[in-house]
Order: C-alpha cells, then structure tokens, then sequence
C-alpha cells in the first residue's frame, strides 16, 4: 500500500516526492537522536552482538572406556628404513597388526563397510575389508597392562624408501589394535582402534606424528579421535619452572588421557585453573575449537572462546556434578 502511494506520489510530482521523503528522513532521524527532547526506546545491534546472543548448545555426552593405548617411542629417530617403535597400553589382551604401505582409498572404504556391512573386530575383518591393498604386514600379541614396546619394520628384500609425493596414494602405516578374545568384545563398546601413522622418507620429511586415531564401536559407528587443548596458567616465578623431566612426564600423561601435547609449561597445580575466574577447575570443552578452559560457573557467560574467540557452537562438560562432588569428598 505504501509502495503503491509513494509511486503515485512520484508520478504526480517528483520533487514533491524528493521533499516527503527528506522530510521523512531528517523527522526519524530527530527521533533516533532525540532532537525533539523526546524518550523513543531505540535497540541498536551489531552483527557481533546477534552473534552473541545465539544459545550455545550443550552435548549430552556417554562415558564410554577405552580398552586401547597406542603412543610412538622416539618418533626423531624413525623412518621407513629404520623402521618404528610402538608402545601399547591395552586394558585387556588384544593383537596389534601392522599394514605397512596401505591404500588410502581402501582404508577408508573399510571404514564405511564397518558401518553399513560388517564389523571390524579381528584383523581378518580388516583384511577382507582392503582387499589385501598393503604392501606388508606383520602381528604381534598384546598382553594386558604390559605396555609393552614393540620394534616393526618393513622387510629389507622390499627396498622401499619412500612412497611418492604429496598427494599420496598410500600411508605409511596403519596399526589395527582388536582385542584377543571374543568374550571381551562383548564387554566393551569400542572393540577396535585403527591408527594412521605418518613415517618420514626420503621424499617427505614431516617428522613421525600420528595422524588420526579411530575408534571402532560394536554397534556399526566409528569416532575420530581428538585431542583437547587443556588451558594452562602459568603464574610461577622463573626460579619455579618445571624441569625438562616434569615437563615430559606432563606431556605424556596428557597423550595418554587422549588430550593436547601443546607446548605450554603445564605446572599441576595451576593447570587445572578457569583462565576467566582463576578459581574454579576446568570442566568444559568449547566446540568446534576444542579449548578446555573454562569452569561451571563461567561457562554460561560466553559464547565465544576467551581462548581463540571463536564463537562457540556446543560445548559438554568432563565430569558430571555427582563425579566432582564424589572426588572433593575423596580429598576431604
């Protein structure tokens, strides 16, 4: 209606139409400013501010165990011709099977065949699943809680040195951790952890890193495993510092518990601090970022990470409220 009387308006006079529209103008503006001495409420928003005031989601997340551990021993002193050190930490027996040279595209085709076609429990499931896509594979028996250390290598009649440029067709090295008796695997949800392992050749030099980690669950759906960065305060004098031994042995536990190796000089005592409050423990994880910084009490005043600021999409907590009151009446 309005359209239909302003094109009216401009066909029976334009400058007539010019002046209406200015005075309109200047008139709302007058109000906005308060140039006639009049209160209108008036709510100005940034696209910052909208942002902000989006609600955040909160995960519902289920505790689930995970029977396997796998880290890399001197990943500096790794290669394809060297070969590479792993060290397991299972919670039951289990069998670690290497497949050195692996394709990438079979690799991740035998990931979606243990969604919608059959589960990858045993290593032969595995090897059905690739179509034998490898160039060599060796096994080796896990007993439980040995943290044992176990030295694989590829063949020498081989003569491999490296497997192409970037992008590459095959990985290095897929390790395939299952557990050893079939009555564990009805025990535990996660029956299976598939770890893509990168190992550095003459053509590419990255250093030896773990590149992704899946685990595997007995009712058809697999997890990217991912590290939290865990915030860090550190408030000590220089005179305070941890040594290069603590500071190792920090890193460790940290790889262990499934969290970041950041580089930050964790101290036990602060690294469990808000950074907003400095009070509170830290409980909650920001998504996508992955920051684990803030407690219970200030989680519900943001909604971007005061670590990385980006906006924060879900978060969920580490512990429930049952779990931290249990663990603050164990240290009374």
């Amino acid at each position: 209606m309005a359209a239909v009387f302003l094109v009216t308006l401009y066909e029976y006079s334009p400058l007539f139409y010019i002046a209406v529209v200015f005075t309109c103008f200047i008139v709302t503006t007058g109000l906005v400013l308060g140039w006639f001495g009049w209160d209108v409420p008036v709510i100005l928003r940034n696209s910052e501010e909208t942002q902000f005031n989006t609600r955040v989601f909160k995960k519902q997340m289920r505790q689930v165990k995970n029977p396997f551990g796998l880290e890399i021993t001197n990943p500096s002193t790794a290669s394809i011709t060297t070969g590479i050190t792993l060290k397991t930490d299972c919670l039951e027996d289990s069998r670690l099977t290497c497949y050195w040279g692996c394709s990438v595209q079979k690799l991740y085709e035998a990931l979606q065949k243990h969604v919608y076609c059959f589960r990858i429990s045993t290593p032969q499931a595995l090897e059905d699943a690739l179509y034998s896509e490898y160039l060599y594979q060796e096994q080796y028996f896990i007993k439980k809680d040995s943290k044992e250390e176990i030295y694989c290598q590829l063949p020498r009649d081989n003569k491999i040195e490296d497997f192409g440029s970037v992008p590459r067709s095959r990985y290095p090295l897929v390790a395939l951790l299952t557990l050893s008796h079939e009555d564990d695997r009805e025990i535990y949800d996660i029956i299976s952890m598939v770890s893509v392992i990168h190992i550095p050749d003459k053509t590419y030099k990255l250093s030896c890193r773990i590149l992704y980690q899946y685990l595997l669950l007995a009712q058809g759906q697999f997890h990217d495993l991912k590290q939290l960065f865990m915030s860090a305060n550190n408030n000590s004098t220089p005179s305070s510092n941890p040594s290069a031994e603590e500071k190792n042995a920090d890193r460790s536990l940290l790889e262990k518990a499934g969290l970041s190796e950041s580089e930050v000089e964790l101290s036990e005592e602060n690294s469990k601090d808000c950074v907003v409050c400095q009070n509170g423990s830290v409980n909650w994880v920001l998504l996508p970022c992955r920051h684990t910084c803030l407690c219970d009490g200030c989680i519900k005043y943001f909604q971007q990470c005061p670590m990385c600021r980006q906006f924060v999409q879900e978060s969920f907590a580490l512990c429930s409220q049952k779990e931290q009151d249990k663990d603050k009446l164990k240290t009374l």
